[in-house]
């Protein structure tokens, strides 16, 4: 937003800060509507236009349904009395954000008792470890690379040793021999370690280097922040099963987004963002057109990936009770050990919840990206995060008017 007295605005902070000269030049000389540039980083394409060419910008973003997802962040926020709950809404396809939003935050036009944190887009800022929603990009890898099958199998003890550590279930138990959905079905660290094994590290590495959770999305918001993927450079193969369940690397929630988006779409990153044209007064348009990213996974690998992550709603989460009996969804939960900044290692009581979700599975209009941070008395993300989910699910089925697939 913007701070002066009226009559030299000037950008503070967000977007109008990071392009506060363009937009206040564009003030002086050309008049251009504020708004036409609110979301944009095309500040210079618009700038290096003729002075007669103001117009405005058009957005993704639907405010009817950034309304409906403040209000769902809202309510998990204060019921769980989370420190932060977050969202994004994106079409897997294109990349266009429907909507975003982190709660809690505070009134534009009040804003004294505002903290420093809360002038910061936690979205495209923060980084974060997610934990098992990290498992589908796990598993998809493995299907991808051959090392394993849909019908492949492990033996599972309950806990595995490596580098002299030792990696657990969730709960500590083996399930003895169990396949491949199972995994992603009781989210079973074991598992996804065990996948590591058979692509071996240097396979391992390349995919996710190539879902560029340590990169940049792309999107047009300033200030995005780069992941921390160190670990990814480790010798060590602790440090990749660690990863495989989402932990011991960091990064933003849109940056989670992209990367997951690919298991919905065919396996193509695409570059998230919130503006689409500039509709000039002339009556010129100009359409935006963002980078196509990599292809990182077979059609085939992203249908197979599909089709297990709807298994996991069908009959894994809350026990099949919240899966919709007209439309296919895709989805994982996460729950993650949030990390120590004094004293190393995790903190034991402090969690972060994440869960994703895509629909309809097969030919999605929508992924939705949520998490929420300690969350109070309640141990797991299928706990906080399903109904929050599916409220925006059936809101979106409604309002876009999706047909059934099933």
């Amino acid at each position: 937003y913007t701070d002066g007295d009226g009559s030299e605005l000037r950008g503070k902070y967000g977007l109008e800060r990071q392009y506060d000269n363009v937009l206040f030049e564009k003030r002086q000389v050309m008049s251009v509507n504020f708004f036409a540039e609110l979301f944009s980083n095309l500040g210079e394409i618009v700038y290096k236009k003729e002075d007669n060419s103001t117009g405005d910008i058009v957005t993704t973003l639907e405010p009817s349904v950034s309304r409906m997802l403040d209000s769902v962040l809202q309510e998990a926020n204060d019921k769980y009395e989370s420190n932060l709950t977050g969202a994004i809404i994106m079409r897997p396809h294109t990349g266009e954000i429907v909507a975003m939003n982190a709660v809690p935050g505070f009134d534009l036009n009040d804003r004294k008792d505002a903290t420093i944190d809360q002038f910061q887009n936690p979205l495209v800022e923060n980084v974060y470890e997610f934990g098992s929603t990290i498992k589908a990009l796990t598993v998809a890898a493995g299907l991808d690379s051959g090392a394993i099958t849909p019908y492949s199998t492990y033996y599972d003890s309950g806990s595995i040793v490596l580098d002299k550590f030792t990696i657990r279930n969730y709960d500590g138990k083996g399930r003895g021999t169990v396949p491949m959905q199972e995994i992603l079905n009781q989210s079973l660290n074991t598992g996804v370690s065990w996948i590591v094994t058979q692509m071996g590290k240097e396979k391992f590495r390349e995919y996710f280097l190539n879902y560029k959770l340590g990169s940049e999305s792309g999107i047009d918001l300033p200030n995005e922040s780069y992941g921390l993927i160190e670990n990814l450079n480790s010798p060590r193969d602790v440090e990749y099963a660690t990863v495989s369940f989402g932990q011991g690397i960091a990064m933003t929630p849109i940056a989670a987004t992209r990367a997951l988006a690919t298991l919905a779409n065919g396996g193509r990153l695409v570059t998230p963002h919130l503006v689409t044209s500039i509709e000039y007064d002339s009556g010129e348009s100009k359409e935006i057109r963002y980078p196509e990213g990599n292809q990182v996974l077979s059609e085939e690998t992203s249908e197979e990936i599909s089709r297990m992550l709807t298994t996991v709603v069908d009959d894994a989460l809350r026990g099949g009770t919240v899966a919709m009996p007209h439309h296919t969804i895709a989805a994982k939960t996460g729950t993650a050990q949030i990390p120590d900044p004094v004293n190393g290692g995790y903190y034991e009581d402090k969690f972060l919840h994440s869960f994703f979700g895509y629909f309809p599975a097969f030919e999605p209009e929508f992924i939705v990206f949520m998490y929420t941070v300690e969350p109070k008395g309640v141990g797991y993300a299928s706990e906080t995060l399903t109904e929050p989910f599916m409220d925006i699910a059936q809101f979106l089925i409604n309002y876009y008017s999706i047909p059934p697939d099933r």
